[in-house]
Formats: C-alpha cells, structure tokens, sequence
C-alpha cells in the first residue's frame, strides 16, 4: 500500500480528524466483557489516543497492551502518553505484524480522496473512492481472526462496495446509530471469520441491512446506553507484535534519535581502542601462512619505521592458485598425467614511501 498523497494527508491533518465524541464512547465500552489474559488492541487513526485508553481501561488496563499511530505531531505526542506503543507515522508508512491484534478500533479520517497529478487516487477499489476505504484496506488485515472492530464511519461510506467487505470479513454484525449526529455516524461491531466459515443468511441479512442505511432508506437504531446484548469478548493474543514501526522518518524524527543513540561515539573505544596498542614484534620470522593471516586480519597497516626508512603501509591478501603436475607410470606401460590445482593465500602489501631525501619519496609501491 502507497502512501496517501500530500494533499490528502494534508486533509487528514486538518480538516479530516473526526474524534469519537464522548456519548458514543461511553456506551460502546459497556458493551466489553472483561479480560483475564493478554490483549494486542490497535487504533491506526489514534488521534490523541482518548478512545483508545479509555478501552484499554473498560477491558482491564493490566492485561491489555494498547497500540496506537497517528499522523499529526501533537497529538501523537498525546497518544503517547495513554498507549502502550504508539508511532507518529501515516500508517500507510508503517510495518505491522498482520492478525496480530483482538480489537480493532476503527475511527478514520472521513472524506473522499483526491487525484495526484497524475490522476490516480491511491485507491485499490471499483466504488466511490473514500479514506474510510483506504484505511479500512490497510487496517483489516492486522485484526486476528475472531478479533472484534468497532467502526465508526458516515453512512455516506456504506455503499455495495464497503458494505460487501464488511459483511465478507465479519460475522455477528450489528450497526448502530452513534450519539453525535453531526457526521451521521453509525457504529458498526463485527468479529473477523474466514469468508468460507461465513454463515450465508446472517451475511445477506446484514448487507441488505447495511446497504439500506447507506442510501437513506433507513436508519440504524441508536447506540443502546445500557448493552442488552450478549458481552463483546476481545480474544486473547496469541504473543506480542512482532513488527510495529514506521519505514521512513521525518527529519526532526531523525534529530532525535541521532542525539538519542548518539551514534557510534558511546562505541568508539570499543571499536577503535586497540588501534592505538603498540604491536609487539613477533619472537620470530613470520611464515608465508601467518603473514597472509595477519594481513588479513589488518595487523600489518599504518605507519612502519626502521632504522633508515619510513612506510605508510596497507597490507592485504589474495586468493590465487597453485598448480602440480603428476605423472604416474602403469604396469601396461601407460603414462598419466594429472594436474592438482591448490587453493592458496599470496600477501600483497602496499607501500608508500616517505623517507625523507628518497628516491622513491611519494612513490607507490607493492610488496609481494
């Protein structure tokens, strides 16, 4: 999946935050039984994380790990403060573990997208081309399987195209209207099944239903203060995400985690420290097979003096190839010849010469 295209992410900064209103909060949460094992629970639109924290609380907050991402600076700040994990990144931008999450809290930015100068919309889709839908694409795949959304989008989203996801991907689907009526909001509840364990009439009863919504014919029932239903149960996780973070990083992103790591300098000694050992010269001539190693290994570098010369040397190795003829006399008077091809290291050291007044002063050469 791309990321959006500026001017959409600049929509989705501004104009496009439509955070879960208070009323609507409040009775989605009694509708959560509560949790004894571990939870994974993720909104990729976090906003300032309120919703979040306050679901991670209504299931029980020691048991529950809550993931957050948002693309505005302040508020991400915010989010993090409440969430477990939380990323300041446009998800599209992102790295997470799929079916790695029990609860999908799903409150997109609202609106249609818009074409790049080269007209394309981002949009894998045949429907009208909306964020909700860009979102939803990105974000479904993350919920684990009997996992629990709650989605909170305008009508104006539940065209066949979005009403046939939903119904393809979640069974137990109920839809209600939310409390704040400026965006025409409804809440839609569904736990993801795999499309060939999807019960057939439940699933047309709840297109038909859902479709009908979208076109205005009918409207969903309100939010319930009181849930009469049988308790949302958000599955336990099987282990922790394994990826969740952001692929590129914003520049002020970056500036702070340069001065964070502080690069290699905490290494430094560690690294660098044994180049300013003295070497101690070895007891005895080196043979062709220690020189090689120790060329290898970049014992033999730097600055060489002797009594009379001065070297800045480099000293490497190389592999090459020996070859032996052998010939055998048979019985019957026959002659083999075989030839043996050895695998071998040859040193090769180069020098640059700065003895003072030498002839050679300045001149590169090679030691073999």
């Amino acid at each position: 999946m791309a990321l959006m295209f500026p001017r959409i992410a600049r929509n989705f900064a501004k104009a496009g935050y439509y955070p879960t209103d208070e009323g609507t909060l409040e009775r989605v949460l009694t509708a959560f039984a509560p949790v004894d094992t571990l939870v994974s629970i993720l909104d990729p639109c976090a906003g300032e994380g309120v919703a979040l924290a306050e679901v991670a609380h209504a299931l029980g907050r020691e048991h529950v790990c809550a993931h957050a991402v948002e693309f505005d600076a302040e508020r991400a700040a915010h989010a993090r403060k409440l969430a477990d994990k939380c990323l300041h990144a446009d998800v599209m931008d992102t790295i997470i573990s799929r079916q790695a999450f029990g609860l999908l809290w799903f409150n997109p930015p609202y609106g249609d997208l818009q074409r790049d100068a080269n007209g394309n919309l981002g949009y894998q889709g045949k429907g009208r081309g909306r964020l909700e839908k860009l979102f939803y694409q990105r974000a479904m795949p993350l919920l684990q399987y009997d996992g629990i959304i709650v989605a909170i989008v305008p009508t104006t989203t539940l065209d066949d195209e979005f009403v046939g996801w939903i119904t393809n991907h979640f069974a137990d689907v109920r839809v209600f209207k939310a409390v704040d009526r400026q965006f025409r909001q409804v809440v839609i509840f569904g736990r993801r099944v795999r499309q060939r364990d999807q019960e057939t009439t439940a699933s047309r009863n709840a297109r038909e239903m859902l479709v009908r919504i979208g076109k205005g014919d009918c409207e969903a029932t309100e939010l319930p203060e009181v849930w009469t239903f049988e308790p949302v149960v958000v599955p336990r996780s099987r282990s922790e995400p394994e990826h969740f973070y952001r692929v590129s990083m914003e520049p002020e992103q970056f500036a702070r985690e340069v001065e964070r790591l502080q690069g290699l300098w905490p290494t430094l000694g560690a690294v660098f420290g044994n180049w300013q050992k003295a070497q101690r010269r070895p007891a005895r001539a080196l043979s062709p097979w220690h020189l090689a190693l120790a060329l290898a290994a970049g014992a033999i570098t730097g600055i060489v003096k002797s009594a009379k010369r001065i070297f800045v040397i480099r000293g490497d190795t190389f592999k090459a190839k020996k070859v032996k003829k052998e010939a055998e006399l048979h019985e019957d008077g026959t002659l083999v010849e075989r030839t043996v091809a050895l695998d071998c290291f040859k040193p090769a050291i180069r020098a640059w010469d700065f003895t003072p007044d030498s002839k050679t002063f300045g001149e590169l050469m090679t030691i073999s």
